[in-house]
């Protein structure tokens, strides 16, 4: 009996391994023959992982236990062999099973910067709290206990250009001149350090933030919570200058010395504001109220007779014991109010009943209203 021979022709060719097209004659193929058989018979010399190697059609992937002959696999058709990359899953790669929509999540939020803990205490010891450079004399302090370089400072008031958090700072008043101790040897030194360039110059504590410092607002000199503690006296330990227990002032306090330093500056606007000079309206006359409490002249009001309600000059005022308005235009009187009269201001050579005449609101008994004067307000001239 003879047998019919079965041929079986299919082309293989791999770009990624540099394998040119070849064809692939099979007669009276076995039936069992799978894909991953031909892999090992191309690399049988070759020590080579097969695993990462696979073959497509048109495309598509093949799974090794494809077989061959097989239906989806025609004659005469091509076979690329690729290679797998690995990689992807637990080592930040992609596993293939994540969308688009998964990295555009990951990216969407933006993660805060970690700040070392460490370089923000020490920037706030080291550096002006406006400019950011490393302090240098002049230092200064607010009522609130922050560094500041005096230039710097000084230039932003000028300029106008003070940040919103330190809007209490209105000028030199604002500020307190303290002394820093240099570290002997940093004498010279300029430009920012690793480390601190200032201490206590009683314990030699270095002024970096990890002590508690303190400023005197007597003298201004910065000294350690722990020379203060150790060595008790009511005087500055450096210049022996008496001073209480209100004028320590921590500096880069906590937040509950701030809340008190916050309330003492307020109290102290308040005390200032009660100081100045205060006006109290009665009617139309206004009463200056000096500083002691004292209610000093009164004096007339009114754009009506030509006088403004701001404070007269003190060199331009003449008191006079008569009560009579004299030629600077200002009102004399010993405590009680005089309505305006313009026979009180008439010249020294003029009659008082012709100078009068002139005005209106001398002989209102005579005037009669007429059809060109209705709409004149009478008794207000």
């Amino acid at each position: 009996m003879i047998t019919k021979t079965q041929k079986f022709q299919v082309f293989i060719q791999s770009p990624e391994l540099q394998i040119p097209t070849q064809a692939l004659n099979f007669e009276n193929p076995n039936p069992n023959f799978t894909l991953q058989d031909l892999k090992s018979s191309l690399f049988a010399k070759a020590h080579q992982n097969l695993s990462s190697l696979y073959f497509t059609l048109n495309g598509k992937p093949l799974s090794d236990s494809t077989k061959l002959p097989n239906s989806q696999i025609a004659p005469l058709s091509t076979l690329t062999l690729r290679c797998r990359l690995l990689g992807g899953g637990g080592d930040g790669g992609a596993t293939g099973a994540e969308s688009r929509d998964c990295y555009l999540n990951m990216y969407a939020i933006k993660k805060p910067d970690k700040v070392d803990p460490n370089e923000t205490r020490l920037s706030k010891w080291l550096n002006c709290a406006i400019s950011n450079e490393p302090l240098k004399r002049p230092v200064v302090i607010d009522k609130l206990g922050n560094l500041f370089n005096k230039e710097a400072l000084v230039e932003a008031l000028l300029m106008k250009k003070v940040p919103k958090e330190f809007w209490y700072i209105k000028g030199l008043k604002d500020m307190i001149a303290v002394e820093l101790d240099v570290i002997p040897g940093l004498e010279d030194e300029r430009g920012s350090r690793t480390g601190a360039k200032f201490q206590c110059p009683i314990t030699g504590l270095e002024f970096n933030g990890k002590y508690k410092f303190f400023a005197l607002r007597s003298c201004g000199h910065v000294l350690s919570a722990k020379a203060l503690k150790e060595v008790k006296s009511s005087a500055c330990l450096v210049c022996h200058k008496e001073f209480s227990e209100s004028d320590k002032m921590p500096i880069n306090g906590n937040e509950e010395e701030v809340t008190v330093l916050r309330e003492r500056m307020e109290a102290e606007r308040v005390n200032i504001k009660d100081k100045k000079v205060k006006k109290v309206k009665t009617g139309g006359l206004v009463a200056n109220r000096a500083e002691d409490g004292s209610v000093g002249l009164p004096r007339l009001s009114g754009t009506k007779h030509g006088i403004d309600t701001k404070v007269p000059d003190k060199a331009s005022a003449k008191v006079e014991g008569n009560s009579k308005l004299v030629s600077t235009g200002k009102v004399e009187t010993n405590g009680t109010a005089k309505r305006f009269k313009a026979v009180d201001a008439a010249p020294a050579n003029a009659t008082k009943e012709v100078y009068a005449s002139i005005f209106t609101s001398s002989r209102k008994s005579d005037f009669k209203e007429t059809f060109t004067c209705r709409s004149l307000p009478l008794g207000r001239n």
